[in-house]
């Protein structure tokens, strides 16, 4: 009973949750309503996604898609861009970002 519970956890994590941001797309654009993409969000996180922006999701079809990594040091952050929907992520572009925008990111992660 053990094993099946395990095998049944990881078989969910493995085949139905996003693992990289072409996935995630996919999801959010194709869920059946917004209660749907809402199981993606992380709780307590809730209040960054509205309905709003699930239905400009699912109307419009993204021009690209971009994976982005932040590196945060004391007085640095970097961005990388890798590259979405492959099995290992490559770094496509490194770059450091302007203050201002580290401000942005620092304030969107609170």
């Amino acid at each position: 009973m053990f094993l099946f519970i395990v095998s049944g956890s990881v078989y969910y994590i493995y085949f139905f949750t996003p693992k990289n941001s072409l996935e995630l797309y996919q999801k959010l654009h194709f869920s059946d309503s917004f209660e749907q993409a809402q199981k993606l969000i992380l709780d307590g996180y809730e209040d960054y996604f509205s309905e709003e922006d699930f239905n400009y999701i699912q109307k419009h079809s993204a021009d690209s898609l971009g994976q982005f990594t932040l590196f945060e040091y004391k007085k640095k952050t970097y961005i990388i861009m890798t590259s979405p929907g492959t099995e290992r992520l490559k770094v496509l572009a490194v770059e450091a970002l302007p203050e201002d925008m580290r401000e942005f990111f620092t304030d969107l992660a609170r």
